[in-house]
This record gives C-alpha cells, sequence and structure tokens, in this order.
C-alpha cells in the first residue's frame, strides 16, 4: 500500500495525523478556557468528557493520532538517514532560508511527548482513568477538574515546566502546520508565505492561550 511504502505516502499520513493534533489542541485549549470564567461550567465539561462512551471514544482516538504521527516520524528520520549514507556526517553549512524549528522536528516532538506524559499523570490519570479504573485515589475527585488545574499551577516548578512545553510547541507548529499544508498539496508560490503567515499566528494564539491559563492559575491559586 503506498501509504506506508512510499516516502509520500508517508509524509501524507504524517501530515494528516498532524493536522488531527492541532485540531485536538484548538479544542483543548478552549475546553481550559471555560475554567477561567467558570469553575462550574469548567467541572461541567469534566463531567461530561468523564467515563462515557463517546468520551472513551474520542481518547482512543486521540491516542491513536499521537502512536501514527510519532510511529511515522521516527520511521520517516530514519528512512531519511539512511538515504543520506554517510553524507550525514559530513560537515556541511546551514541552507538559508531553512527555518530552524524544520531542522529540529524531531528533537521538539521528542520533548513534546516526555511533557505529555507528564501532562496524562498529572491530569488524564487522576481525572479519566481514575474514573474508569475505579481507583478512587484520596483527595481527587474525577469530576472536579477545576480544583485540579489550581493546585497543579500551584506549584511554581509545574508552571516553568508547562511553558517550556508551550514553547517546544510552538515552534513544532509553526513548521508542522504550513509543511502538512503543503503536503497535502493546497498550496502554491503565492499561498505557501500566506500560510507560514497562517501557522505562525495560529500556533501563537493556541500557545499564548495555554500559556495565559497557566499564568492565571499560578496567580489565583
Amino acid at each position: 500500500m503506498w501509504l506506508f511504502n512510499s516516502s509520500i505516502g508517508r509524509k501524507l499520513v504524517m501530515s494528516l495525523s498532524g493536522l488531527f493534533l492541532i485540531l485536538f489542541l484548538t479544542f483543548h485549549l478552549a475546553m481550559n478556557l471555560v475554567a477561567v470564567f467558570s469553575a462550574e461550567g469548567y467541572n461541567m465539561v469534566c463531567e461530561f468528557l468523564g467515563a462515557n462512551w463517546y468520551a472513551l471514544v474520542g481518547t482512543l482516538v486521540l491516542a491513536l493520532g499521537f502512536a501514527i504521527h510519532i510511529v511515522y516520524a521516527f520511521w520517516l528520520t530514519i528512512q531519511n538517514r539512511k538515504a543520506r549514507g554517510n553524507d550525514r556526517y559530513a560537515v556541511v553549512a546551514k541552507p538559508k532560508h531553512v527555518e530552524w524549528a524544520s531542522q529540529n522536528m524531531l528533537v521538539l516532538g521528542i520533548i513534546i511527548v516526555v511533557f505529555f506524559i507528564l501532562h496524562l499523570a498529572q491530569f488524564w490519570y487522576k481525572m479519566q482513568f481514575n474514573e474508569i479504573a475505579g481507583l478512587d485515589l484520596p483527595g481527587v475527585d474525577p469530576h472536579d477538574g477545576y480544583q485540579l488545574i489550581v493546585e497543579t499551577f500551584s506549584n511554581p516548578l509545574f508552571v516553568i515546566l508547562y511553558l517550556i512545553w508551550f514553547v517546544a510547541i510552538w515552534f513544532h507548529m509553526t513548521h508542522g502546520f504550513w509543511s502538512s499544508i503543503q503536503t497535502i498539496g493546497w498550496n502554491n508560490n503565492i499561498w505557501l508565505s500566506r500560510w507560514k503567515t497562517i501557522s505562525n499566528i495560529y500556533a501563537t494564539i493556541v500557545c499564548v492561550g495555554f500559556a495565559f491559563i497557566a499564568i492565571y492559575f499560578s496567580f489565583i491559586a
């Protein structure tokens, strides 16, 4: 199948899974912003996205999207290294007009995954998984996500770690967004520069939004 056997097919899968994850980040930001305006409203969202079947299906789809994106990232990197052979060890000048993020996407991706595991342990494990498995963790209400946010960002260390995570996501998104659009073929010489601008603006809105939430709750905790 060409999606697996050709480099173009693998890049297409990588792009589509990446756009899916960007869509999820947008939804996740919108959901988290509710907490800034209403603790009750945010907890209603948490209860709605608890151990219900549709929430579980959504979680599985999201996990599959992450898995595909990560696997294909490593797969493409390995294939590119094999294609370059010994040339990858040659010392060459950095190409002009090539973004720093584009040369470090794998490293940025690894940083994002490591922090994502931290995020899962801090929130998903204590909320949805806690409810599904019936762990009944002491001092944790799986439906009181607002209190969990307050407790998390009352710790300055978590605030700093999350801000580092958001910066890594910003760099990853600024390149990944327009690159995915280019792979799909929705661009030309005029629109390529426009998509890059859109990518920068969109990534900035998303990451600044997340950073605002973390800083906001660090002050009210």
